[in-house]
Protein backbone atom coordinates (compact mmCIF):
# COMPACT_ATOMS: atom_id res chain seq x y z
CA UNK A 1 0.00 0.00 0.00
CA UNK A 2 1.61 3.01 -1.01
CA UNK A 3 1.46 5.96 1.45
CA UNK A 4 1.78 9.52 -0.17
CA UNK A 5 3.84 12.07 1.82
CA UNK A 6 2.49 13.87 4.19
CA UNK A 7 1.58 17.49 3.42
CA UNK A 8 2.00 20.76 6.41
CA UNK A 9 3.30 23.68 4.60
CA UNK A 10 -0.28 24.37 2.67
CA UNK A 11 -2.65 23.46 5.37
CA UNK A 12 -0.49 25.55 7.94
CA UNK A 13 -0.22 28.49 5.84
CA UNK A 14 -4.00 28.09 4.95
CA UNK A 15 -5.16 27.76 8.40
CA UNK A 16 -3.17 30.92 9.42
CA UNK A 17 -4.94 33.12 6.57
CA UNK A 18 -8.15 31.82 7.78
CA UNK A 19 -8.03 31.66 11.34
CA UNK A 20 -4.88 34.21 12.01
CA UNK A 21 -6.72 35.86 15.25
CA UNK A 22 -7.49 32.47 17.47
CA UNK A 23 -3.88 31.55 15.78
CA UNK A 24 -2.31 34.13 18.02
CA UNK A 25 -4.35 33.61 21.18
CA UNK A 26 -3.55 29.77 20.91
CA UNK A 27 -0.21 30.29 20.72
CA UNK A 28 1.20 33.66 21.43
CA UNK A 29 -1.61 34.96 23.44
CA UNK A 30 1.07 38.28 24.07
CA UNK A 31 0.58 39.14 20.65
CA UNK A 32 -2.83 38.70 20.68
CA UNK A 33 -3.20 41.38 23.11
CA UNK A 34 -1.65 43.93 21.43
CA UNK A 35 -3.50 44.02 18.15
CA UNK A 36 -6.45 45.95 17.86
CA UNK A 37 -8.57 43.18 16.34
CA UNK A 38 -11.20 45.70 15.05
CA UNK A 39 -9.53 46.86 12.81
CA UNK A 40 -8.76 43.54 10.51
CA UNK A 41 -5.29 42.42 10.12
CA UNK A 42 -4.05 42.78 6.24
CA UNK A 43 -2.14 39.39 4.74
CA UNK A 44 0.64 41.17 3.28
CA UNK A 45 1.27 37.97 0.60
CA UNK A 46 3.12 39.71 -2.17
CA UNK A 47 5.15 41.98 0.60
CA UNK A 48 6.37 38.70 1.50
CA UNK A 49 7.49 37.16 -1.59
CA UNK A 50 9.34 40.09 -2.12
CA UNK A 51 11.13 39.79 0.80
CA UNK A 52 12.05 35.74 0.39
CA UNK A 53 12.59 35.76 -3.18
CA UNK A 54 16.04 36.32 -3.37
CA UNK A 55 16.51 34.10 -0.21
CA UNK A 56 19.74 31.60 -0.57
CA UNK A 57 18.20 29.64 2.43
CA UNK A 58 14.93 28.30 0.35
CA UNK A 59 11.58 28.56 -0.17
CA UNK A 60 9.08 28.11 2.62
CA UNK A 61 4.97 28.04 1.50
CA UNK A 62 3.84 28.47 5.26
CA UNK A 63 5.68 31.59 5.79
CA UNK A 64 3.24 34.66 6.43
CA UNK A 65 2.96 38.49 6.77
CA UNK A 66 0.80 40.53 8.23
CA UNK A 67 -0.17 44.16 8.90
CA UNK A 68 -2.13 44.73 11.90
CA UNK A 69 -2.79 47.96 14.32
CA UNK A 70 -2.31 48.56 18.18
CA UNK A 71 -4.80 48.81 20.98
CA UNK A 72 -3.64 52.29 21.51
CA UNK A 73 -4.74 54.16 18.71
CA UNK A 74 -1.35 55.16 17.46
CA UNK A 75 -0.80 55.18 13.32
CA UNK A 76 1.39 52.31 13.78
CA UNK A 77 2.08 49.25 12.35
CA UNK A 78 3.27 45.74 13.73
CA UNK A 79 4.33 43.12 11.00
CA UNK A 80 3.90 39.86 12.22
CA UNK A 81 5.98 36.81 10.27
CA UNK A 82 4.88 33.45 11.02
CA UNK A 83 6.93 30.25 10.12
CA UNK A 84 5.75 26.82 10.69
CA UNK A 85 8.94 24.48 9.88
CA UNK A 86 7.88 20.38 9.69
CA UNK A 87 11.52 19.58 9.30
CA UNK A 88 14.62 20.67 11.40
CA UNK A 89 17.18 22.89 9.99
CA UNK A 90 19.98 24.01 10.27
CA UNK A 91 19.91 27.90 9.02
CA UNK A 92 16.79 28.35 9.96
CA UNK A 93 17.35 31.08 13.03
CA UNK A 94 19.54 32.73 10.29
CA UNK A 95 16.59 32.70 7.96
CA UNK A 96 14.19 34.18 10.80
CA UNK A 97 16.94 36.73 10.97
CA UNK A 98 16.90 37.38 7.40
CA UNK A 99 13.29 37.49 6.94
CA UNK A 100 12.72 39.92 9.54
CA UNK A 101 14.99 42.26 8.69
CA UNK A 102 14.04 42.62 4.79
CA UNK A 103 10.68 43.21 6.21
CA UNK A 104 11.79 45.99 8.21
CA UNK A 105 13.63 47.53 5.61
CA UNK A 106 10.74 47.31 3.05
CA UNK A 107 8.23 49.19 5.54
CA UNK A 108 10.83 50.72 8.45
CA UNK A 109 8.01 49.25 10.70
CA UNK A 110 8.76 47.04 13.89
CA UNK A 111 8.45 43.65 13.18
CA UNK A 112 7.80 40.76 14.87
CA UNK A 113 9.04 37.18 13.88
CA UNK A 114 6.99 33.67 14.98
CA UNK A 115 8.15 30.18 15.07
CA UNK A 116 6.12 27.13 14.87
CA UNK A 117 8.42 23.93 15.28
CA UNK A 118 6.09 21.00 13.84
CA UNK A 119 9.52 18.95 13.83
CA UNK A 120 10.03 15.48 16.15
CA UNK A 121 13.62 16.70 17.83
CA UNK A 122 12.40 17.37 21.13
CA UNK A 123 15.47 19.23 22.00
CA UNK A 124 15.69 21.27 18.59
CA UNK A 125 14.50 25.03 19.43
CA UNK A 126 15.92 27.84 18.18
CA UNK A 127 15.12 31.10 19.20
CA UNK A 128 17.47 33.26 18.27
CA UNK A 129 20.08 34.41 15.74
CA UNK A 130 23.58 37.04 16.26
CA UNK A 131 27.03 37.43 15.59
CA UNK A 132 29.69 39.74 17.41
CA UNK A 133 32.97 41.25 15.61
CA UNK A 134 35.07 43.90 15.79
CA UNK A 135 32.88 45.49 18.61
CA UNK A 136 29.56 45.45 16.36
CA UNK A 137 27.22 43.20 17.81
CA UNK A 138 23.52 41.98 16.03
CA UNK A 139 21.39 39.55 17.86
CA UNK A 140 17.66 38.81 17.10
CA UNK A 141 15.58 37.20 19.79
CA UNK A 142 11.94 35.33 18.29
CA UNK A 143 9.30 33.02 20.12
CA UNK A 144 8.94 29.73 19.74
CA UNK A 145 6.08 26.74 19.73
CA UNK A 146 7.08 23.42 19.78
CA UNK A 147 4.12 21.39 18.33
CA UNK A 148 5.55 18.06 20.68
CA UNK A 149 4.68 19.96 23.43
CA UNK A 150 0.90 20.24 23.56
CA UNK A 151 1.34 16.04 23.15
CA UNK A 152 0.95 15.38 26.65
CA UNK A 153 -1.83 17.89 26.86
CA UNK A 154 -3.68 15.70 24.83
CA UNK A 155 -6.82 16.23 26.47
CA UNK A 156 -6.87 19.82 26.70
CA UNK A 157 -6.50 20.05 22.95
CA UNK A 158 -9.49 17.81 22.64
CA UNK A 159 -11.78 20.01 24.89
CA UNK A 160 -9.98 23.70 23.36
CA UNK A 161 -12.84 24.88 20.90
CA UNK A 162 -9.82 27.04 18.98
CA UNK A 163 -9.19 25.62 15.82
CA UNK A 164 -5.39 25.20 15.97
CA UNK A 165 -6.21 22.91 18.91
CA UNK A 166 -7.57 20.39 16.21
CA UNK A 167 -4.84 21.63 13.54
CA UNK A 168 -1.94 20.42 16.29
CA UNK A 169 -3.82 16.87 17.02
CA UNK A 170 -3.46 16.44 13.10
CA UNK A 171 -0.19 17.79 12.69
CA UNK A 172 1.04 15.71 15.91
CA UNK A 173 -1.23 12.33 14.65
CA UNK A 174 0.20 13.07 11.16
CA UNK A 175 4.11 12.89 12.36
CA UNK A 176 3.65 9.95 14.70
CA UNK A 177 1.84 7.67 11.88
CA UNK A 178 4.55 7.94 9.47
CA UNK A 179 4.41 4.54 7.45
CA UNK A 180 1.18 3.20 10.08
CA UNK A 181 -1.63 4.28 7.21
CA UNK A 182 -3.96 2.05 9.07
CA UNK A 183 -3.62 3.83 12.64
CA UNK A 184 -2.86 7.47 10.76
CA UNK A 185 -7.15 6.48 9.20
CA UNK A 186 -8.34 5.74 12.84
CA UNK A 187 -6.71 9.14 14.29
CA UNK A 188 -7.84 10.78 11.30
CA UNK A 189 -11.49 9.55 11.70
CA UNK A 190 -11.61 10.58 15.30
CA UNK A 191 -10.13 14.12 14.77
CA UNK A 192 -12.72 14.90 11.91
CA UNK A 193 -15.55 13.64 13.95
CA UNK A 194 -14.60 16.47 16.09
CA UNK A 195 -15.19 18.80 13.91
CA UNK A 196 -19.52 17.63 14.14
CA UNK A 197 -19.11 16.72 18.03
CA UNK A 198 -17.79 20.72 19.01
CA UNK A 199 -21.12 21.97 16.63
CA UNK A 200 -18.78 24.09 14.34
CA UNK A 201 -21.18 25.59 11.99
CA UNK A 202 -20.85 24.18 8.15
CA UNK A 203 -18.58 26.59 6.79
CA UNK A 204 -16.01 25.81 9.37
CA UNK A 205 -16.44 22.05 9.53
CA UNK A 206 -15.60 22.25 5.27
CA UNK A 207 -12.61 24.47 5.88
CA UNK A 208 -10.98 22.44 9.14
CA UNK A 209 -11.72 19.27 7.03
CA UNK A 210 -9.90 20.68 4.13
CA UNK A 211 -6.93 21.24 6.44
CA UNK A 212 -7.30 17.74 7.96
CA UNK A 213 -7.48 15.84 4.70
CA UNK A 214 -4.62 17.43 3.05
CA UNK A 215 -2.38 16.78 5.80
CA UNK A 216 -3.22 13.59 6.81
CA UNK A 217 -2.94 11.87 3.36
CA UNK A 218 -3.74 8.17 3.10
CA UNK A 219 -3.81 5.66 0.40
CA UNK A 220 -6.08 5.45 -2.57
CA UNK A 221 -7.60 2.40 -0.86
CA UNK A 222 -7.62 3.94 2.88
CA UNK A 223 -8.92 7.50 1.44
CA UNK A 224 -11.61 5.70 -0.24
CA UNK A 225 -13.31 3.74 3.01
CA UNK A 226 -12.76 7.07 4.64
CA UNK A 227 -14.91 8.94 2.30
CA UNK A 228 -17.49 6.49 2.41
CA UNK A 229 -17.21 6.27 6.27
CA UNK A 230 -17.92 9.68 6.31
CA UNK A 231 -21.11 9.52 4.13
CA UNK A 232 -23.01 6.99 6.18
CA UNK A 233 -21.89 9.34 9.38
CA UNK A 234 -23.27 12.20 7.88
CA UNK A 235 -26.52 10.43 6.60
CA UNK A 236 -26.47 8.71 10.29
CA UNK A 237 -26.91 12.57 11.63
CA UNK A 238 -29.65 13.77 8.73
CA UNK A 239 -27.48 16.81 8.25
CA UNK A 240 -25.07 16.12 5.94
CA UNK A 241 -22.59 18.85 5.67
CA UNK A 242 -20.08 17.70 3.32
CA UNK A 243 -20.20 16.73 -0.11
CA UNK A 244 -17.85 15.23 -2.72
CA UNK A 245 -18.68 17.68 -5.50
CA UNK A 246 -18.33 20.91 -3.21
CA UNK A 247 -15.02 19.79 -1.88
CA UNK A 248 -13.60 19.31 -5.36
CA UNK A 249 -15.08 22.24 -6.75
CA UNK A 250 -13.42 23.97 -4.20
CA UNK A 251 -10.03 22.43 -4.85
CA UNK A 252 -10.86 23.32 -8.43
CA UNK A 253 -11.05 26.86 -8.04
CA UNK A 254 -7.96 27.19 -6.04
CA UNK A 255 -5.60 25.52 -8.45
CA UNK A 256 -7.52 27.62 -11.62
CA UNK A 257 -6.43 31.01 -9.39
CA UNK A 258 -3.01 29.71 -8.88
CA UNK A 259 -2.82 29.35 -12.59
CA UNK A 260 -4.29 32.91 -13.09
CA UNK A 261 -1.94 34.01 -10.54
CA UNK A 262 0.97 32.89 -12.49
CA UNK A 263 -0.15 34.14 -15.78
CA UNK A 264 -0.72 37.27 -14.84
CA UNK A 265 2.79 37.76 -13.08
CA UNK A 266 4.30 36.70 -16.25
CA UNK A 267 1.84 38.89 -18.59
CA UNK A 268 2.89 41.37 -16.36
CA UNK A 269 6.73 41.13 -16.37
CA UNK A 270 7.05 40.51 -19.97
CA UNK A 271 3.70 40.82 -21.68
CA UNK A 272 2.00 38.91 -23.78
CA UNK A 273 2.60 35.08 -22.64
CA UNK A 274 2.92 32.31 -25.43
CA UNK A 275 -0.41 30.75 -26.37
CA UNK A 276 1.81 27.02 -25.82
CA UNK A 277 3.05 28.11 -22.33
CA UNK A 278 -0.27 29.59 -21.25
CA UNK A 279 -1.65 25.87 -22.09
CA UNK A 280 1.16 24.64 -19.81
CA UNK A 281 0.59 25.83 -17.30
CA UNK A 282 -3.61 25.50 -17.30
CA UNK A 283 -2.50 21.53 -17.45
CA UNK A 284 -1.10 21.56 -14.04
CA UNK A 285 -3.14 20.09 -11.70
CA UNK A 286 -0.21 19.92 -8.76
CA UNK A 287 -1.22 22.96 -6.42
CA UNK A 288 2.03 22.92 -4.52
CA UNK A 289 3.82 23.04 -8.25
CA UNK A 290 1.79 26.38 -9.38
CA UNK A 291 2.56 28.46 -5.96
CA UNK A 292 6.84 27.38 -7.04
CA UNK A 293 5.80 28.63 -10.22
CA UNK A 294 4.57 31.69 -8.96
CA UNK A 295 7.80 32.26 -7.15
CA UNK A 296 9.22 31.74 -10.12
CA UNK A 297 7.25 33.75 -12.09
CA UNK A 298 8.36 36.80 -9.87
CA UNK A 299 12.33 35.94 -10.02
CA UNK A 300 12.87 34.82 -13.09
CA UNK A 301 14.73 37.06 -15.41
CA UNK A 302 12.96 35.96 -18.70
CA UNK A 303 10.27 33.96 -20.29
CA UNK A 304 12.37 31.74 -21.49
CA UNK A 305 13.99 30.48 -18.40
CA UNK A 306 10.51 30.25 -17.10
CA UNK A 307 10.08 27.65 -19.60
CA UNK A 308 13.10 25.48 -18.90
CA UNK A 309 11.58 24.86 -14.99
CA UNK A 310 8.52 24.02 -16.62
CA UNK A 311 10.14 21.42 -18.57
CA UNK A 312 12.81 20.25 -16.14
CA UNK A 313 9.38 19.93 -13.65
Amino acid sequence: MNEPNANYDEPWKEAISDYFQPFCGFFFPQVHDLIDWSKPPQSLDKELQQITASSDVGSRYADKLFQVWLRDNQEVWVLIHTEVQSQEESDFSKRMYIYNYRAFDLYQRPVISLAILGDERLNWRPSSYGYAFGGCEVNLKFPIIKLLDYEPAWENLEQSDNPFAIIVMAHLKTKSTTGKPQERERWKWNIVRGLYEKGYERGEIIKLFQVIDRMMTLPRELAQSFEQRLNRYEEERTMPLLSNMELRGMEKGTRQNARESVIIVLRSRFGEVPTELTESINNIEDLSLLKQLLERAVTVSSLGEFQQFITVE
